[in-house]
């Protein structure tokens, strides 16, 4: 028996200038051989490994981009030839629903659906799956990479589309995208047990989603969960129903019309929204692929659930690079941008808190970039659909981070002074008012910690500020609010990110 993961079959695109991982499964102690040529059938490189433990992982050495190849992998008594291999980049893209948006449901997507061709982007599609089961693996074995190309790619993370199309153009060569997301799941979803329980605040949500779940078997889970989707679908049916008599109508007034959404799915130990849920079952089918980097969209959901986002992240950072064989593999996030729902339309003030966590994680962990959306949320609108900006900003981002290019990146606060009862804030660069107002979501406070609207004047890469009720100012605050409109740029258009000092 030998048997090559999906992962590397026709089709599949391996990463350039790192050893390729080859792994699959055969029978034990079997001798496994690995070829890999190029479209006129030279051997590039070769590998062998043993089987141990019923799978086979062979290191064939780094290799320049390649289009056309083929893998032969020979063991067991049998041999099995992938066809049409390219050599370049190849990322993994994980979230939740703004990173799962199909390219089919963002702007611009139908179009592109219909007419696109790039056959130097392809991507894989991780099937979604809680829990171990027959029909996970059955859905894992049929899997296939697809190049970009008419009628394609529709269920193509919009984000990571944007960014592959971009970076192949740039860097002209073969990129590859492993979709790997799942809409609604905390960040603590995608790291197993063990390695959540590393963490004080990993062990917290895995302790009271426990006691949340009660114990129940998953029998029990799977009928209170299909009685729970019959009555999403049918709230779905009949929003869709109202939307189409009234485009424009808001979430309040939806809610007002048609009733909340029952959007309270059953804990339990099948739920892709419990802790530990999706490392075993979708970021471990992946395993030990070699990537260039991950490219990561999350923090909704744990808006509110915690103030140690930053501590999650970094060891949800940690597992992947553990896991992925590689330490300092480029991490690749995108920061929260504005938004509150209608139906509540209090300021909770929770995403300005995750919004640091996430620039505290690009500040402190290695080999990290993050790209600001300040300006990009809508009200009452979870899911832009306006995706290009996103995966170019993130294509931006991994042109300097990961290949040494000059790209630009949002200004950033990068100290303070007092003096005179002004604060003056220092940045990257300078900014100006996209609008010629004022600049706004400014304030200062002082010893007592309570912070008052602030006036600023700009001078170059300088933002001097001032506040009434405020003589002698302690700390700065820019955009602290779930929702805003923002008006600091860059010359290159780019939103000042927030921040705290």
């Amino acid at each position: 028996m030998l048997h090559l993961s999906p992962l590397l079959r026709d089709g599949a695109v391996l990463c350039r200038r790192k050893e390729i991982r080859i792994f699959g499964e055969a029978d034990e102690g079997a001798r496994i051989r690995c070829e890999l040529l190029d479209g006129q059938g030279t051997l590039l490189g070769e590998a062998e490994a043993e089987t141990v433990g019923g799978r086979f992982l062979a290191l064939i050495p780094p290799q320049e981009a390649g289009y056309h190849c083929k893998l032969r992998v020979s063991g067991a008594g049998e041999t099995v030839c992938a066809l049409d291999i390219s050599i370049g980049e190849v990322y993994l893209a994980g979230g939740q629903s703004n990173m799962e948006m199909e390219l089919s449901r963002a702007d611009e997507g139908p179009e592109l659906v219909r007419t696109h061709v790039n056959p130097m982007v392809r991507y894989f599609n991780i099937p979604r799956f809680a829990y171990p089961c027959g029909e996970a693996d059955r859905a894992f074995e049929e899997a296939r990479w697809q190049a970009v190309g008419p009628g394609r790619a529709g269920d193509m993370s919009a984000v990571a589309y944007f960014f592959a199309m971009k970076l192949q153009r740039r860097l002209e060569v073969p990129v590859g995208i492993i979709d790997c997301y799942w809409g609604g799941t905390s960040v603590t979803a995608w790291m197993d047990r063990e390695w959540l329980c590393r963490t004080t605040e990993g062990k917290r949500y895995l302790e009271e989603y426990e006691a949340l779940s009660g114990g129940k078997s998953l029998e029990v889970w799977q009928e209170e969960t299909r009685v729970w989707q019959a009555e999403l679908d049918a709230w779905n049916a009949k929003v869709e129903v109202y939307k189409q008599a009234h485009p424009t109508a808001s979430g309040a007034e939806v809610n007002r019309e048609v009733g909340p959404c029952p959007w309270n799915p059953p804990a339990g130990p099948g739920s892709p929204y419990r802790p530990a849920a999706l490392f075993d079952t979708m970021v471990a089918r992946a395993v030990p692929m070699t990537l260039s980097g991950f490219l990561w969209y999350q923090g909704e959901n744990d808006a509110g659930l915690t103030d140690q986002y930053d501590v999650l992240l970094t060891s949800m950072i940690d597992r992947w690079r553990t896991a992925f064989r590689e330490d300092s593999l480029p991490f690749l996030l995108v920061q929260l941008p504005m938004w509150i729902a209608s139906y509540e339309p209090e300021d909770t003030y929770t995403w300005p808190a995750i919004r640091l966590a996430q620039t505290k994680v690009r500040d402190q962990v290695r080999n990290c970039a993050m790209v600001c959306l300040l300006d990009q949320g809508e009200w009452d609108n979870l899911h832009p659909t306006a995706k290009r900006v996103v995966g170019e900003r993130l294509c931006d981002a991994a042109l300097r981070l990961v290949y040494g290019q000059e790209c630009p990146e949002s200004p950033r606060a990068t100290g303070k002074r007092t003096e005179n009862g002004m604060l003056t804030v220092t940045l990257s660069e300078g900014v100006l008012t996209s609008d010629g107002k004022e600049p706004a979501l400014l304030e200062l406070a002082g010893a007592d910690g309570v912070f008052h609207p602030a006036r600023a004047m700009l001078e170059g890469g300088l933002l001097r500020l001032r506040a009434c009720g405020v003589s002698v100012p302690v700390s700065v605050r820019y955009a602290w609010t779930d929702f805003a409109q923002v008006n600091l740029f860059s010359a290159e258009g780019l939103p000042l990110e927030p921040f705290r000092l």
